[in-house]
């Protein structure tokens, strides 16, 4: 017992006033104690906490009608919400300050630690509203929830089950909510404990759904809360950038071709098989309590991002997705009168492209043009964007859902179709500041392998009118916001000291995609820069990218070496800037043996420099510094070896198709290898901004901050390997994803595809 191992459990009255001694109390001890120190960092302010804190600024974006119309619902869910909260007494708020300051002592080992947890939660039984929801003993009962065993974990969520959606509405009671969710994912390493999981799951999500779930999904707090509880369900990691409502950077890495492989689709990050039936239980009840309301919901912030992630979690299962997206954007399901085939009628169409110009329902329908099956992407290219793409790209919310379905299209039809509405108008788009859409138009053309050398033409028309010579291409789009912003632009110069725009670079970066027929232009313009411009290029993080990826293009190893020339006497320099260091790198790959020897000796002059950042050493041992210090013939003579074996290779298997540069040889890192990180400073900067519910960064604002671009390039991850999971079972009638009747099922039965 408990009781016998401490003396905290002694409990005495001390009146009223005991409150306020604990609120001291706690703030002495926080210091020491990481979790609820971390807890104590809560804000005190409205809008919740992460993605839901700038709810306010956002509804301002919306039309008034959605405005008005969104506070009305909201006030009527907050009036529905109203839960009376018993105060706590002094004797219980004294036990848990004991059970504090005994754990902030570090006097209590592992073993004892489990009791007290054990004892402290079995103390909440009854009043766990009220504990879960008390600013200060919430802290407390954080860190019981993530020290107690699975069976005391389970215990407390069952007994929670009936007020859990109170609990999760309420500011404090979010935290701990999420904190038992959490702890639960930490038990599921044991195989064992699935069963016991998944029964305390199954009790949680039947209140939600009962409790009518449309007052938690309105919720900012318990928004958050569902949407944790939705991706426990389906074995997503709970730390996962879709969830917190970030785009991931292997996602937009992926939608701007900065990744070799386009292969896996699937950017979710699954820690465990998660438990299907469940969560296909709590969807299907969700949606099926939220049908009336579900235009209210496309258009609120927190409801919005509940929707993001259910559809997010369902990617490739096309049979589910094509039920749950024509909910979502409330077509209707009935069969009568409804002609076979279609899933978006004419009406809906019209409503959802008036919708598209909303804040919330744009980042809505960006997941849902990236999730959504061939069949039912078409449907909605065809009904809802044609004709409206150029229109819908000039505004400042519907232009990134055209730079998704751009990203998503799917074969070289539709790019014609978007080619044809879009390419009379790139000038226009530059002009207005959307060169995002400009940007995933070139990735979409050289991913479907479309129209290739008319976006280059009509890109390179946009910039120089017919009557001026290309040779200032580069320089314009480098400084892109510069130039469309002067009043003569026939007579703009190169902008020493300003900012390169970060937008213009990755257009140049996926120019240099193209083959180095179709992109000649651009090659001289770059190449033909003045030596102390192309030094001012590769000292900026996003110039240094467009050197990078013009140096791994298939252009002619003459070109590069006549770029690479020009920053002779700065590699030294460079080298020792984070970004700086990759260019070394690319240049020293790209060049012949003599160039080497070069780069070489000006990085052995700031080897001790060089030695104190954190790519020093990696590059020193990269380029063989020390083997060039100590023989210099040796270390020549390897190079030479590694150069002819690499120019035999290329001649043996090489081709003109082949992606592989000319006259390099073979770098230890993949070309993308830093590419995942370098997208996670882009978004912050790029009119791509994430889909979700963190404020968006537009082109047109990135000009003023002083946002570095590339500057964390790392190393390349290691992918996880996934496998299919199958069966050898026969054929069986499958019930709709949307069935009532989805609990009695066993959680093996639809195994979970990765």
């Amino acid at each position: 017992d408990c009781h016998g191992l401490s003396s905290f459990l002694i409990i005495a009255n001390t009146g009223s006033s005991r409150k306020i001694a604990l609120m001291g109390q706690r703030e002495k001890s926080s210091n020491n104690h990481s979790s609820r120190k971390r807890g104590m960092g809560r804000k005190d302010q409205k809008g919740g906490r992460g993605v839901d804190r700038d709810s306010n600024k956002r509804n301002q974006s919306n039309d008034a009608a959605n405005v008005k119309s969104a506070s009305k619902k909201q006030s009527e869910f907050e009036h529905q919400n109203q839960f009376v909260r018993k105060e706590i007494d002094p004797e219980t708020s004294k036990y848990f300050s004991e059970i504090a300051n005994l754990f902030d002592s570090n006097g209590v080992d592992l073993e004892e630690r489990s009791v007290i947890c054990g004892n402290a939660l079995e103390e909440t039984r009854g009043r766990e509203y009220e504990i879960a929801t008390d600013y200060i003993i919430s802290h407390v009962l954080q860190t019981l929830l993530e020290g107690c065993e699975l069976d005391q974990l389970c215990s407390f969520l069952r007994n929670s089950a009936s007020v859990f959606p109170a609990i999760a509405m309420d500011k404090s009671g979010s935290h701990v909510a999420e904190s038992a969710l959490k702890s639960l994912a930490t038990h599921l390493e044991n195989p064992d404990a699935y069963s016991v999981i998944e029964e305390a799951l199954l009790s949680i999500c039947k209140v939600v759904i009962v409790e009518k779930p449309l007052e938690m999904i309105c919720n900012c707090h318990g928004s958050y809360v569902l949407r944790t509880l939705l991706s426990l369900c389906k074995g997503v990691s709970i730390e996962t950038p879709e969830l917190r409502g970030t785009k991931s950077s292997k996602a937009l890495a992926k939608r701007l071709n900065l990744k070799t492989s386009h292969s896996d689709e699937n950017n979710l990050e699954f820690s465990h098989q998660g438990f299907p039936d469940v969560f296909s239980y709590l969807l299907s009840g969700i949606l099926s309590c939220s049908r009336e309301d579900m235009k209210y919901l496309q258009v609120d912030q927190c409801s919005s991002l509940v929707l993001q992630t259910a559809l997010g979690l369902m990617v490739k299962q096309e049979d589910e997705l094509l039920e749950v997206i024509p909910l979502v954007l409330c077509c209707n399901n009935s069969a009568n009168g409804k002609e076979e085939g279609v899933l978006i009628e004419t009406d809906v169409a019209k409503d959802i492209l008036e919708s598209l110009k909303d804040n919330s329902f744009s980042h809505l329908m960006e997941v849902i043009l990236e999730v959504a099956p061939e069949s039912l992407y078409n449907e909605l290219f065809h009904k809802v964007f044609k004709n409206s793409l150029y229109d819908l790209s000039l505004d400042r919310s519907a232009n990134f859902v055209i730079q998704a379905l751009i990203s998503h299209a799917k074969n070289q039809e539709q790019m014609g179709l978007i080619w044809e509405e879009l390419a009379p108008r790139l000038k226009d788009l530059l002009e207005q500041g959307k060169s995002g859409v400009v940007t995933f138009l070139l990735a979409a053309s050289q991913r479907l392998q479309s129209h290739e050398h008319k976006c280059c033409e009509a890109l390179a028309d946009a910039l120089c009118s017919k009557n001026e010579t290309r040779i200032s291409i580069a320089p314009r789009l480098l400084f892109l916001d510069n130039y469309f912003y002067s009043q003569d632009k026939s007579s703009w110069e190169w902008a020493p000291g300003a900012k390169m725009h970060l937008m213009g670079c990755l257009i140049l970066q996926e120019i240099f995609k193209f083959s180095s027929e179709l992109i000649q232009p651009y090659i001289t313009s770059l190449t033909s820069m003045k030596p102390e411009y192309t030094v001012e290029t590769a000292k900026d993080p996003s110039g240094a990218r467009v050197i990078e990826a013009f140096l791994a293009s298939n252009a002619a190893s003459k070109q590069k070496r006549r770029l690479i020339i020009k920053l002779r006497g700065h590699f030294g320099e460079l080298s020792l800037h984070k970004s700086g260091s990759f260019t070394v790198e690319k240049c020293f790959d790209a060049c012949n043996v003599a160039l080497r020897e070069a780069i070489a000796a000006e990085l052995l002059e700031v080897k001790p420099d060089l030695l104190k950042t954190t790519q020093g050493p990696f590059l020193l041992r990269k380029l063989d510094i020390d083997g060039y210090a100590s023989r210099p013939e040796q270390w020549k003579s390897r190079q030479e070896a590694k150069q002819s074996t690499y120019n035999e290779f290329c001649s043996a298997f090489g081709s003109s198709k082949s992606n592989c540069p000319k006259n390099t040889f073979v770098s230890d890192a993949p070309e993308d290898a830093s590419q995942d990180v370098e997208v996670e400073n882009t978004r912050k900067e790029s009119d791509h901004r994430p889909t979700s519910g963190v404020k968006r960064h537009r082109e047109e604002h990135a000009r003023d901050k002083n946002v570095s671009f590339a500057g964390g390039k790392g190393t390349k991850q290691k992918k996880s390997k996934t496998s299919e999971a199958t069966t050898d079972k026969p054929a069986t009638k499958k019930k709709p994803f949307l069935s009532e009747d989805m609990i009695g099922k066993n959680r093996h039965s639809n195994k979970l595809r990765i």
